[in-house]
């Protein structure tokens, strides 16, 4: 009896977070965990959380080296996503690890990092599993002679005032961020080869990433527009991670700050930082951008039922839906640029989908004249998207004996030397046999 108690009680435990988990109808996360270097932060960075808390997430904070923290619980993972503000933390505490953070992402989790000029080898080892490099030298910062945010002190101009954004509505929103970020903090880079990084917040050109106590003896090994302020991730899994050099700018002193960039003659009031991280937050944790493929149905054409195979030249009709998650419903997704393969070993059939604009997609073809195990496959791949991977595999058949047309036109001049032959030969018999 005590036993099934405890089942009982355990079935009811993971059952909600089992539905929360595989439900499709919620790609958002709603249970985020916050590790902080300093409870302080949770106050002093309070406009950023409360952005989060506003549009439903549930968060979690604890001391990044609290030793009862951990992402799992009985093999299911706790939380959705994970924040890190602890940028000096050199280990986690509890089972939380390097290995632990990367295999939460690898099972589609999201992650913010937010590192700065104490980074420790431990966030910065996190970032490059990212696909990041932060400045090797730990004292270096990003530095801008002429587009540092203006102050009533001159400073070492590392408060900088960046407004090159990433050109994408979907991951910025399609309203216009009108003032500059106001950014302080380490630069790092992206790899160029690697597409799953993109660079979304740049320095200007004329930005160099060095130790500002310190004469430069050699040039800087960060210079101009490669040097990356924020940084986005979507890996493969649409898991997707944010990695910003600068934890100030999550603040409230930031985010309520009036700026004015260097060389320009127009002051705003209100820096872009809470609009700029409101948006990116909603594209990481996958209030926009998140599509889903429902009714992927295919049936010769004129008939209604999927049929089990095909045969050769049947013409045949493919259709799927697809949808995006706007933070509070589905919403059709409309574009065209949606293509099917029908695909063995390389794909004999590529066509482009049409659209009702109201998230349904056809087209119509006719099967290829190869017999075979094929595949209709839909793999669809748009910056700030989520990825989609549709297959379904049918066999294509040849005619069968009884099948093949009797007499084919393009054969009659052969049919009729058959024939003619024949009655030559008839003629010439009856000729020879009885003449005399």
């Amino acid at each position: 009896m005590l036993k099934l108690l405890s089942v009982l009680t355990f079935l009811a435990l993971t059952l909600p977070f089992l539905a929360h988990s595989f439900s499709p109808d919620h790609p958002t996360d709603r249970r985020i965990l916050v590790l902080l270097d300093d409870l302080a932060l949770k106050s002093s960075h309070s406009l950023f959380f409360k952005s989060l808390q506003s549009r439903g997430f549930e968060l979690d904070f604890k001391l990044a080296d609290d030793p009862k923290i951990s992402l799992q619980r009985y093999g299911l993972y706790s939380y959705d996503a994970l924040i890190l503000f602890s940028p000096s933390v050199d280990r986690f505490g509890g089972s939380i690890d390097l290995a632990a953070i990367l295999d939460f992402v690898d099972s589609g989790h999201d992650l913010i990092i937010a590192a700065d000029t104490n980074a420790s080898d431990l966030i910065r080892q996190i970032a490059v599993e990212c696909g990041v490099d932060f400045d090797e030298d730990p004292a270096a910062v990003v530095i801008d002679h002429t587009s540092y945010a203006v102050s009533d002190t001159e400073g070492d101009h590392t408060v900088i005032a960046s407004d090159d954004f990433i050109k994408s509505d979907v991951i910025l929103g399609s309203k216009k961020i009108g003032a500059p970020v106001l950014f302080q903090g380490i630069g790092h880079t992206v790899n160029s080869e690697n597409s799953l990084v993109l660079k979304v917040l740049s320095a200007s050109p004329s930005a160099y990433s060095a130790n500002p106590k310190s004469k430069l003896s050699n040039p800087p090994p960060l210079t101009g527009s490669a040097i990356s302020l924020v940084s986005v991730v979507q890996a493969r899994n649409n898991a997707r991670v944010l990695i910003s050099g600068s934890l100030s700018l999550f603040s409230n002193r930031f985010f309520r700050s009036k700026v004015q960039k260097a060389g320009s003659p127009k002051k705003h009031e209100k820096s872009a930082n809470e609009q700029f991280l409101t948006e990116l937050s909603k594209w990481v944790f996958h209030e926009r951008g998140h599509l889903k493929a429902v009714n992927v149905r295919h049936h010769k054409v004129g008939e209604a039922d999927e049929p089990a195979i095909y045969r050769i030249n049947d013409d045949l009709e493919y259709s799927v839906e697809i949808y995006e998650w706007h933070g509070k419903s589905w919403e059709p997704y409309v574009a065209d640029d949606v293509q099917v393969q029908f695909y063995m070993m390389s794909p004999y059939v590529l066509k482009t989908l049409s659209t009702d604009q109201k998230g349904s997609y056809f087209t119509a073809f006719k099967v290829p004249d190869v017999y075979g195990v094929f595949q209709f496959k839909v793999e669809y791949q748009r910056l700030g998207y989520t990825s989609l991977s549709l297959s379904k595999q049918i066999p294509v058949r040849p005619f069968r004996h009884n099948e093949y047309e009797r007499f084919i036109p393009a054969a009659y001049p052969y049919y009729g030397a058959a024939f003619s032959m024949m009655a030559g030969f008839f003629i010439f018999t009856v000729v020879h046999l009885y003449s005399k």
